[in-house]
């Protein structure tokens, strides 16, 4: 314990105290410091790693773990060590300060993803102190630029230093193994798959002209009915094998009928946000750039629409974006990703459901998609499947969902605890 704090918590409040804000467009602080300061805890356990840095700052490490049963295939272990910007105006707290408070720590990357980071060191660190050795070899690693499509980090990896992944067949990392209460029950979701990627530029075009005329080739206007009618869409709810299985056990546990899914999902609290947004393709305005004084009519007026389609369906979501804009507005795809969506079940899942079930007995676990993605989506270009599991039991007065990319991120310190064991107790089993 250092300062009250358990090992895990400490790793995690010295990684969000360092300040690796991701601005997307090449603009970020950087990774580097963060890198050095895990290469220097694998050192230390006796770990030696490799560290990339494809530009300036931009570090990523890789680190490989000898198994007691070298006939296994490998299993990935990975973080990202970027985060999404934080105004510090907008917090309780300095987003950077890693501030313990009421028995959570707080910051930046609190839960996405510094805690996870910590407790895969910690989880490894105490295998390795114990004279043990995890049951199957381990590619761990931490990438940078996740938060910005991988471009700097895992995708950069995967497509120059493919080997670095020899011999691995699957993977786990974020957004899964955490509890939700249900109907007064806790039960936990595993994510199985992930959404597809979408980052969208519209632009309209239009007459420039002094602001005092009338003019009715107005880019912004255009634009604005555009984004208007796009952050307004409904789109239906389309089931795939992962949302039809969370949806019957989700209805099962509430003891309703699971016909209307869309209302199920409701019921879960505030994690529905996530649940639902995995039951169909969204499409949400996120930046407006327009114009360079008050009183001149710009000729062009652009926005940025963060689109998620549901796996295997980028074409249809991306064709339905256009139809509701229309032939006046360009649509120019920035950025895209693929969709993954794999079985609940075989033996990975098989040993994550059991380590979750020996450190919260009788609590069911439910396969879940991700909403947003991870950097399993970069993996899976060299065949590795990838599955979210960083393990944390919650309170129910956590609305973790909102925890992510929000104001005031914080992580209770007993579940950075319970975390590191779970996975500790996987890391010996599979």
């Amino acid at each position: 314990m250092t300062d009250g704090l358990s090992r895990t918590a400490q790793v995690a409040r010295d990684l969000i105290r360092f300040d690796t804000q991701n601005w997307g467009g090449g603009r970020s602080s950087g990774e580097a410091d963060a890198a050095a300061y895990v290469v220097g805890v694998l050192a230390a356990m006796g770990v030696e790693s490799q560290t990339f840095e494809p530009a300036p700052g931009r570090a990523s490490v890789v680190a490989r773990v000898e198994g007691t049963d070298p006939t296994l295939p490998l299993l990935v272990v990975h973080g990202h060590l970027d985060v999404v910007p934080a105004d510090a105006s907008e917090w309780s707290v300095d987003p950077f300060a890693g501030e313990v408070r009421d028995g959570c720590l707080w910051g930046r990357g609190a839960v996405d993803m510094k805690d996870m980071d910590a407790m895969i060191l910690v989880a490894l660190e105490r295998i390795l102190a114990a004279g043990k050795r995890p049951r199957r070899g381990l590619v761990v690693a931490f990438f940078a630029d996740e938060e910005a499509g991988s471009e700097l980090g895992a995708r950069w990896l995967v497509r120059q230093h493919p080997e670095l992944f020899a011999g691995a067949t699957e993977a786990i990392s974020e957004v899964g193994g955490y509890s939700v209460e249900i109907a007064g029950r806790r039960a936990y979701l595993l994510q199985t798959g992930e959404k597809a990627l979408q980052w969208i530029l519209l632009r309209a075009r239009g007459t420039a002209a002094h602001g005092s005329q009338h003019m009715r080739d107005n880019a912004v206007t255009k634009l604005a009915r555009a984004v208007a009618d796009v952050g307004a869409h409904e789109f239906p709810v389309e089931l795939t094998d992962t949302t039809r299985a969370l949806i019957a056990r989700v209805a099962e546990l509430l003891g309703v009928d699971d016909g209307d899914a869309d209302a199920v999902a409701e019921r879960t609290g505030t994690v529905s946000r996530f649940l639902r947004s995995s039951l169909r393709h969204t499409a949400n305005p996120t930046m407006l750039d327009a114009g360079y004084k008050h009183n001149v009519i710009p000729s062009v007026a652009e926005a940025r629409i963060d689109v998620r389609p549901l796996p295997g369906r980028e074409r249809e979501a991306l064709d339905a974006i256009r139809a509701i804009v229309g032939d006046d507005i360009e649509v120019e795809l920035v950025h895209g990703d693929i969709g993954i969506e794999h079985r609940f079940g075989g033996e990975l899942v098989d040993a994550m459901v059991a380590s979750l079930g020996r450190h919260d007995p009788g609590a069911p676990v439910l396969p879940y998609m991700l909403s947003g993605g991870t950097d399993n989506k970069s993996l899976s270009e060299i065949g590795i499947a990838g599955y979210g599991f960083a393990p944390l039991r919650l309170t129910p007065d956590l609305d973790f969902a909102a925890m992510f990319h929000g104001v005031d991120e914080r992580v209770p310190l007993d579940a950075l605890d319970f975390g590191t064991d779970v996975l500790e107790d996987l890391l010996l089993t599979y």
